[in-house]
């Protein structure tokens, strides 16, 4: 049975050093799409290289920018990757599978997560995310922060699929990360009025910690998962801390 067509959608912005891979691995697609936002490195060439149709738009902001992508695909499934992104071995195969006479309007696909050195093991928990959509279906949302694809329609995991997100190569750049990504939830919260910030940021941490080595199995990458789940609850700490800050300079500013 033939399978629906499928666009491979990805934004860009000099992503020379990790593209290369990522296309490597979707060769197979009917098409693949990229929307470059100004690269002054070899991004746009390697994409060229391997097929893509790449046109150009200012970033504005992450989910108006993604949105602009599916609307240029000229099929109605879409494959969204980051272009930090790799599909493992085998995820080809249950994906062409799941596209025939799909009954779904989406499906998730387990990520793996680099940790510095290494990938997260395989045994360990990984969060399933709506990547392989129907567009006419769906499309991106417009929360401020992590903004994500929506679908109008039932959603199934694809397990056995997966794809390993390549982007935090050492410590330094997963601290950097979390210092802009927690910046950026402060906004977000201070309009939600979100209560007990206190409380949150002296209990929350640890309980993420627990949850990531334990509960999620991260203890099954060695240094490397205990690493990872100490960052992640620092990030968990770092956005209420940061908005106790806002919160106490506010008042400050009203008196």
């Amino acid at each position: 049975m033939a399978r629906e067509l499928l666009s491979v959608v990805l934004i860009t912005y000099n992503n020379a050093d990790t593209l290369d891979v990522c296309l490597r691995e979707v060769d197979w697609v009917d098409e693949i799409v990229v929307l470059d936002s100004g690269s002054t490195d070899d991004t746009v060439a390697i994409a060229r290289m391997h097929g893509a149709r790449v046109e150009v738009h200012p970033f504005d902001d992450y989910g108006p920018q993604k949105q602009r992508a599916y609307d240029l695909a000229r099929n109605d499934w879409i494959l969204n990757l980051d272009a930090d992104e790799i599909l493992s071995p085998g995820t080809r195969a249950i994906i062409e599978r799941a596209l025939e006479d799909p009954q779904h309007a989406g499906f998730r696909l387990p990520r793996r997560e680099r940790m510095f050195w290494t990938v997260q093991h395989r045994w360990s928990h990984r969060n399933g995310h709506l990547r392989l959509f129907n567009r006419k279906r769906g499309g991106m949302n417009d929360v401020e922060v992590h903004s994500a694809v929506e679908v109008q329609g039932p959603v199934r995991t694809l397990w056995g699929a997966d794809f390993v997100n390549n982007g935090d190569g050492d410590i330094a750049t997963r601290v950097e990360k979390i210092n802009r990504y927690s910046s950026g939830m402060v906004a977000h919260k201070l309009r939600r009025r979100q209560r007990f910030t206190g409380f949150r940021m002296v209990i929350y941490p640890s309980l993420f910690f627990l949850r990531q080595y334990l509960l999620k199995r991260y203890f099954l990458s060695g240094w490397a998962g205990f690493i990872a789940s100490v960052l992640g609850a620092f990030y968990v700490f770092l956005k209420y801390a940061k908005l106790h800050e806002a919160r106490r300079a506010k008042r400050n500013d009203g008196n």
